[in-house]
């Protein structure tokens, strides 16, 4: 008599009932199929496929380009987006999450999740962010460092975002328009390496994506890049137009 271990050979079962078992395979692997599909469809929002039916079911058009007028105090850039923060109990739920609605974590990203510097709120509550671009903030050069871009968006009364905010965000904002990307106006964290990393909330057209850039003071950032501050209760007041050159 044959064995089912491959030891002497696979046993064959009786075909008065192969065409039953045959019947029942394929019934389940099409309950199996319906129910994959259907696990995918409630849970996965990153994907592009994802993002574009998620537009289109909402009508949503990109974003007209205005012109960039410069911003002379914090109080005068309405709130772009409010989330909640602090909606966690640890990092390995909060990754948990991103992977469950299927968002790409980049390494650099990945990793300062996982540093001990990378903290959360201990209590919920709601952020008002406000997204400006170094262009807006006075700066006429092709390019500006990350710690000028700091140093004028705090005079003007923004607030560095709190590290969560880069994951809440990319859990909170799933109807992204294809090719923005959001740079949040954090302090860096250092990788297992040394190296400081801020995070960039973004679409890149293959999927929602949470990713990791330069962080370092020096590095050089195009003006055209829209960050994400906290606005301050106490804005700084508006001050006379700032150029740089």
């Amino acid at each position: 008599m044959s064995t089912v271990d491959g030891t002497t050979g696979i046993a064959m079962p009786h075909r008065s009932t192969g065409r039953h078992n045959g019947s029942a395979l394929i019934f389940m692997m099409l309950c199996s199929a319906w129910l994959l599909a259907f696990a995918s469809d409630a849970s996965a929002q990153c994907t592009a496929s994802d993002v574009l039916q998620n537009q289109l079911r909402r009508n949503k058009s990109p974003s007209p380009v205005m012109p960039q007028v410069q911003v002379r105090s914090a109080v005068d850039v309405p709130v772009w987006k409010k989330i909640t923060v602090g909606s966690f109990s640890d990092l390995r739920a909060l990754r948990s999450a991103l992977i469950a609605v299927g968002c790409v974590i980049g390494g650099s990203a990945e990793e300062i999740l996982a540093r001990p510097g990378y903290t959360l709120n201990a209590t919920q509550a709601d952020v008002e962010l406000v997204a400006v671009s170094a262009a807006e903030l006075g700066f006429r050069t092709a390019t500006a460092s990350l710690g000028q871009i700091y140093a004028r968006a705090q005079r003007l009364g923004f607030e560095l975002a709190a590290a969560e905010i880069a994951p809440q965000l990319r859990l909170q904002y799933f109807d992204q328009p294809i090719g923005e990307y959001l740079v949040i106006g954090m302090e860096p964290i250092k990788t297992w390496q040394g190296e400081p990393v801020i995070l960039t909330v973004a679409n890149g057209g293959a999927g929602l994506i949470l990713i990791g850039q330069d962080g370092r003071a020096d590095a050089e950032v195009s003006v055209a890049s829209r960050f994400l501050f906290v606005r301050s209760n106490e804005a700084a007041p508006a001050e006379a137009t700032f150029v740089h050159r």
